[in-house]
């Protein structure tokens, strides 16, 4: 400003520029339970194609595990005796252990009986592949996903306006943990985050958390009438209501 005295008034109009303020995370989209069962039933399991989508995303929905973290799992990566679990590879070769379902173990059992066979060790033998028999891709399982979608969306409604990814399967894992009330710390050893404040946000994403939190601040405002229900002509207001 010294050397150009002559500019001072441009320079400060751009000093006066205010910042802009750091983008807003993008909402998280995930599947309600009924959403869930729509999306499994969809899948017809009575071809081994079907069979291995069912085992998939059961998998995923079980352990919340990041895409790549499952299609790079090996047989050997598997415990399906008790205890079940599964040992996942993570970012930064993380490895953790995740326990499994029964149910998901007898899928996965089920799933390396009917695979074709393989020339090498059956031990490192990918878990998830393809009709020819090469490891899936994160785009396959995209695809498999969008098109069992568009199945369930037949059943529900809901499913038609979200906008679902593969990463929407771990999201909806960790909201329904949090939902069920398991701590964050277990979550985050869950999901393998790098930070706990990586979980935390899954705390801001669900309305229902939102509602309960808002009825423990206020209880007694939101309670509902200790006198019991209000009645207009002998008419239950309060159901007829809720049932529009």
């Amino acid at each position: 400003m010294a050397e150009r005295p002559e500019h001072l008034g441009s320079l400060q109009q751009v000093l006066a520029v205010p910042f802009r303020r750091g983008a807003r995370d993008a909402p998280i989209e995930y599947l309600e339970s009924a959403e869930i069962d729509a999306l499994l039933q969809s899948i017809d399991q009575s071809q081994p194609a079907g069979q291995r989508d069912y085992a998939l995303f059961a998998l995923m929905f079980n352990t919340g595990a990041r895409v790549q973290e499952l299609l790079n799992l090996r047989r050997r990566n598997l415990r399906l005796d008790r205890p079940c679990q599964v040992r996942l590879q993570g970012k930064g070769n993380k490895v953790r252990l995740c326990p499994i379902w029964p149910a998901t173990a007898r899928l996965l059992r089920d799933l390396i009986k009917t695979a074709r066979p393989v020339t090498t060790d059956p031990a490192d033998a990918p878990l998830f592949t393809n009709a020819r028999g090469q490891p899936l891709t994160r785009f396959g399982v995209w695809y498999l996903l969008r098109k069992h979608l568009v199945t369930a969306g037949h059943q529900v409604a809901t499913l038609r306006d979200k906008r679902i990814h593969p990463h929407s399967v771990r999201h909806s894992t960790a909201i329904h943990m949090l939902k069920a009330g398991v701590d964050f710390a277990t979550i985050s050893d869950w999901l393998g985050h790098a930070s706990l404040n990586t979980t935390m946000r899954y705390a801001r994403a669900d309305l229902d958390l939102k509602r309960l939190a808002l009825a423990q601040v206020f209880p007694e405002t939101l309670a509902p009438p200790r006198a019991g229900r209000l009645r207009i002509n002998g008419a239950d207001l309060i159901g007829w209501l809720r049932r529009m």
